[in-house]
């Protein structure tokens, strides 16, 4: 069958090949000829099999682009409806699989000796299928055995002698099947594949084959590996053993090299900002704040020198401004209260003002009022 396609095929092509040549006349002896061996092609019994071994279909197609439009769209039929051929058989062969697989379950259900052996078997399968699965709640499961049951029902329809038997195992087996997953439910488990989930340390630092962004790594992990020597609170020290100074390095470094390139470049000032502050053995407070998490990788490159400074320099900062903001107040011009002016905001009288000169002598003192009760300010000559 095979061989007898191939010879008709070459005939075609032979024929398509010798009309293409004899151009001119809108028709020839070779196309005439063509034209019959398609036609002879296209009723000639063809299947996927022989289709895919003698890849005919594939160097048919060369003919649908042939410069005679005749054999073109005789070509163009056969291509087609090898295609409608190899679409449904591929379909027939699914639809026989899934039917074959569900008629070897019911057969196995059919051919089992008594009821105690069938029940005892299907039991044991069941419970296993049930073991593997622990944390798919109760409705789920019974949703599925439903289904199971349904399919089971629908399996009997074919084997008629056994339809009560496989029913009856089926309803006991929602009952037992249930009664494992319930059991099977422990909180601890889910801990435990929670716990597991995060990523193992590192046993050694991880290079990048670039000895410029390979030594600030080495610098970062050797500053953050301090961290657990520097630590009395007992809480702080869990925190700091459960992390991993060698991929927090590795995630500090890649942040700043992915927001401002390498650190010999214009942005090296920055780095220097932030490697100072990590090595800086008076400030062990940011660096146990990197190695922890409370500031992510990605935000320690918008930090300011202020924000990365340590717990009690921060607050020496803050005392520091409180007390330059109240000399600046008391270095001001004194003010005087009165209720001789009227704020034009909230209409209460109750203000301060002072004057100054702020225009030749001879021309009269500008007064600044303030409103004690809604801080309106204003000024008038």
């Amino acid at each position: 069958m095979e061989k007898e396609l191939i010879e008709l095929f070459d005939a075609v092509k032979r024929s398509a090949d010798a009309a293409a040549v004899d151009g001119g006349a809108d028709s020839s002896p070779e196309e005439d000829r063509c034209l019959d061996a398609l036609k002879r092609l296209k009723k000639f019994p063809v299947n996927y099999q022989v289709l895919v071994s003698t890849q005919v279909g594939k160097r048919l197609r060369t003919l649908t682009k042939h410069p005679r439009e005749k054999i073109q769209m005789l070509a163009s039929d056969v291509v087609k409806n090898w295609k409608t051929i190899i679409v449904r058989e591929t379909m027939k062969n699914k639809n026989g699989n899934e039917v074959n697989g569900e008629s070897v379950k019911a057969e196995c259900a059919g051919d089992d000796g008594d009821e105690g052996n069938k029940f005892q078997r299907l039991n044991s399968v069941k419970v296993e299928k049930v073991a593997r699965v622990e944390n798919v709640t109760v409705e789920r499961s019974s949703k599925s055995l439903t289904l199971k049951s349904e399919r089971a029902v629908k399996a009997e329809s074919s084997f008629t002698d056994v339809k009560s038997e496989n029913v009856s195992v089926m309803k006991t087996e929602n009952t037992t099947s249930k009664s494992v997953k319930i059991e099977k439910k422990p909180k601890d488990e889910k801990l435990r594949s929670g716990a597991s989930a995060a990523p193992p340390k590192l046993s050694a630092l991880v290079y990048c084959k670039d000895p410029v962004r390979d030594k600030v790594r080495e610098l970062l992990s050797e500053a953050l590996c301090k961290v657990s020597v520097e630590v009395d609170d007992d809480d702080l020290r869990d925190a700091v053993n459960g992390s991993d100074p060698y991929r927090v390095a590795v995630q500090v470094e890649t942040a700043m090299f992915e927001k401002w390139g390498k650190s010999s470049g214009s942005q090296k000032f920055k780095y220097r900002s932030i490697m100072f502050n990590i090595k800086d053995p008076n400030n062990p407070d940011f660096r146990r704040k990197v190695l922890t998490g409370q500031y992510s990788p990605h935000s320690i490159v918008d930090l300011s020198p202020e924000e990365m400074a340590s717990d009690e320099r921060q607050k020496e900062n803050k005392k520091i401004k409180e007390k330059a903001l109240f000399n600046s107040q008391l270095g001001g011009p004194p003010k005087a209260s009165t209720d001789k002016f009227k704020c034009g905001r909230c209409g209460k009288n109750q203000t301060t003002y002072y004057q100054m000169q702020t225009r030749s002598a001879d021309e009269p003192m500008t007064t600044y009022v303030t409103c004690v009760n809604c801080d309106n300010r204003w000024k008038f000559c």
